[in-house]
């Protein structure tokens, strides 16, 4: 059964092409919520698998998938509580479901002072040092720190709607039908003495279970796109959660047939705890719709190891298949992990072609050029 793939002859091409356009969100059911974490990891991954009542719409392996969130409720009564409007009961909805109440910013604090005059919020503006204190703060520190009276108007006009959170699509309309499938890490951390969690990951993680409704709309990301010629090879650098579009990629070319070859380099920190999807993987490796996989799991040793150090050992192989025309992938975090990749590559066309540091740089610049290296990073 898993080798058969559903084909609706009714859904033409227009049709399609007109879904594509359509950036109008819609409800899903939350059909499958799974921790691909073990309980002894210290991180929280969960694999969300949602069902379109009315057909997928039509997204393509590398788009994302808008998902709107609710805030915290305990967060929602500590701010309720600090702005003395505990009994508002159509506020307090408006602030789960509607309004950014994390987010802050000078313009934040800026309205804050606007809408309430407080004297001390205003001279850490005139003092230049509000984007200082800002930084690791949510709303309720701004609202703690300086009480002021507040009325629900003001916390309107002090926050912003409540923007959707993209998350890379996992899945492939090819192998999955009508669903869509995410993989979201939960987002847990703690800055000036208080216990911080993301907005939509922890709502995923937290509060959303099998049978749950949601709202999501799909963003297309046209510059990350598998090759136009299904026989090219393809190579995917997908650490973490950066490899969800690796899943969707790896399904697509197993569904339609692609000849080409697929190579994944995935990390995390350990094998036996967070080896995301690795029965799939396993899978995919007998089945060849994955050619070969090298893995890094940074914490199963004394020296950390990255997916860019596994890149170094296998340089020689992996510029083997770029010269013979591969495109190479990365997804995930933009800060540290896409910038040391590209430069492992870079070193890799230097030792494997004796190219100086200038060529090299020229080498990586040109796959840039020709869209043969994509990013998706965040």
């Amino acid at each position: 059964a898993g080798n058969v793939v559903a084909v609706d002859f009714a859904r033409t091409a227009g049709a399609d092409e007109e879904a594509e356009l359509s950036r109008e969100p819609v409800t899903v059911e939350v059909i499958e919520h799974v921790n691909l974490n073990s309980s002894r990891s210290d991180k929280e991954t969960i694999h969300l698998a949602l069902a379109f009542e009315d057909g997928a719409p039509a997204y393509e392996p590398g788009d994302s998938l808008e998902l709107y969130p609710e805030n915290d409720p305990a967060l929602v009564d500590q701010i309720l509580k600090a702005a003395g409007l505990e009994g508002d009961s159509v506020l307090r909805q408006a602030l789960l479901a509607e309004r950014d109440i994390t987010t802050l910013s000078a313009a934040t604090v800026e309205r804050f002072v606007k809408a309430t005059g407080h004297e001390e919020a205003r001279r850490l503006i005139d003092s230049n040092e509000v984007r200082a204190w800002i930084e690791g703060r949510h709303l309720i520190d701004l609202i703690e720190t300086y009480p002021a009276k507040l009325t629900a108007q003001h916390l309107s006009d002090i926050t912003r709607p409540l923007p959707p959170r993209a998350y890379s699509i996992a899945s492939s309309r090819a192998e999955v039908g009508d669903e869509a499938h995410l993989t979201i890490a939960a987002v847990r951390y703690a800055t000036h003495g208080r216990d911080r969690a993301g907005v939509a990951s922890v709502h995923v993680a937290d509060r959303i279970r099998t049978g749950a409704k949601l709202r999501v709309r799909v963003k297309p990301n046209k510059h990350f796109r598998l090759p136009k010629d299904p026989a090219t090879d393809v190579i995917m650098v997908g650490p973490g959660t950066g490899v969800a579009p690796f899943r969707a990629f790896v399904q697509e070319r197993r569904a339609t047939e692609a000849p080409g070859r697929n190579w994944l380099f995935f990390g995390d920190r350990h094998f036996t705890h967070d080896f995301l999807y690795q029965l799939e993987w396993q899978e995919a490796l007998e089945d060849g719709s994955l050619a070969r996989i090298d893995v890094a799991f940074s914490r199963d040793q004394p020296e950390k190891v990255y997916v860019q150090d596994r890149i170094w050992e296998q340089r020689r192989e992996l510029v083997s298949w770029l010269d013979g025309g591969a495109h190479f992938y990365v997804c995930g975090d933009a800060k540290a992990m896409a910038k040391d990749v590209r430069a492992a590559l870079v070193r890799a066309f230097a030792d494997v072609k004796g190219l100086d540091a200038a060529a090299a740089e020229a080498a990586v610049a040109g796959l840039e050029r020709s869209h043969r290296y994509q990013q998706d990073v965040y």
